[in-house]
């Protein structure tokens, strides 16, 4: 589950690393925007606070990497709003897809 502000949606968690999480959505969510994230179920539920860094459109929705920024050492992106896929690990995530 993603929260905002006047914002809520469900998805998948593709794949969860220290740093952050690989997502499908299935409403749009903005790249530089904050997130309260929640991950897992009704037992296992953490709260996060994530920011959106890259996005790929689908048709019947979004994957998106988002960088946890609760953590110490998070780094904001460089282009807020920059629709841009990191390479690799960068930005908190394991990366796009076809990551390993």
């Amino acid at each position: 589950m993603l929260r905002a502000p006047g914002f809520e949606t469900s998805g998948w968690t593709l794949n969860v690393s220290r740093g952050g999480v690989r997502l499908v959505v299935e409403d749009k969510v903005d790249v530089g925007r904050e997130y309260e994230i929640a991950i897992g179920d009704e037992q296992t539920n953490v709260l996060r606070r994530g920011r959106v860094v890259w996005v790929q459109d689908e048709a019947d929705g979004q994957i998106a990497g988002v960088q946890f920024v609760d953590i110490e050492g998070a780094v904001p992106p460089s282009a807020p709003g920059a629709s841009v896929k990191p390479e690799g690990p960068a930005g908190g995530d394991s990366g796009g897809p076809g990551a390993r």
